[in-house]
């Protein structure tokens, strides 16, 4: 039985981990699942091919850290070896429980296309289809991601250009109002596919 902190973790970390499902999270590794514990949640990871593969549950402990560490977290794990003792491991439906320490682990820095997933997740609103901000994007290379949006109190498409480091939490919650300023925009003279750039790479 999992208590309501529990799931709620439990929960996000399951949604987080959904983009993977597409993608191996480490060269030759695939996520299969994500598996409620109590105290915990286990990511099973194949490793291998199908056939001559195996497949095992990272158990990771609820508060040893955020949701948005584990996909780092397991790349990590997964890129190399690694030695556990015999208390960490267990076994469970025919798999075996690798059980982690997070605090012990440097989670590997998110890639591009994640760090773009981020905002890209964070700037559409499912809810929101009738009138949508986010209509399109395009990763431009050396950590910037083009993104077309379109407020509806303002005329035209704008390619809104941010660099994918930082504080990202902290321009997503901006992007809407920036696209405004004056300060930051510019004519589109060589993107047919928006009326006026919004440069906030140095923002």
């Amino acid at each position: 039985m999992t208590g309501p902190e529990d799931r709620e973790w439990q929960a996000a970390v399951g949604r987080l981990l959904l983009y993977y499902l597409d993608a191996p999270l480490a060269e030759g590794c695939r996520l299969r699942g994500v598996l409620p514990t109590a105290g915990a949640v286990r990511v099973a990871v194949h490793a291998g091919d199908d056939e001559d593969g195996a497949t095992f549950l990272y158990e990771i402990p609820h508060d040893s850290v955020a949701p948005y560490y584990i996909p780092g977290i397991l790349r990590t794990v997964l890129s190399g070896p690694r030695f556990y003792s015999s208390g960490d491991i267990g076994e469970a439906m025919g798999m075996t429980v690798v059980r982690l320490r997070p605090e012990e682990i440097t989670p590997d820095p998110e890639p591009e296309q994640g760090l773009a997933l981020t905002v890209l997740r964070a700037l559409s609103d499912p809810g929101d289809d009738e009138n949508p901000f986010l209509i399109g994007f395009l990763l431009l290379g050396d950590g910037v991601l083009r993104l077309y949006v379109q407020r509806p109190d303002l005329p035209g498409v704008a390619g809104v250009d941010v660099r994918l480091t930082g504080s990202l939490t902290a321009l997503i919650a901006a992007v809407p109002s920036l696209v405004e300023e004056g300060q930051y925009r510019r004519p589109s003279a060589d993107d047919p596919h928006c009326d006026v750039l919004v440069d906030l790479t140095d923002w």
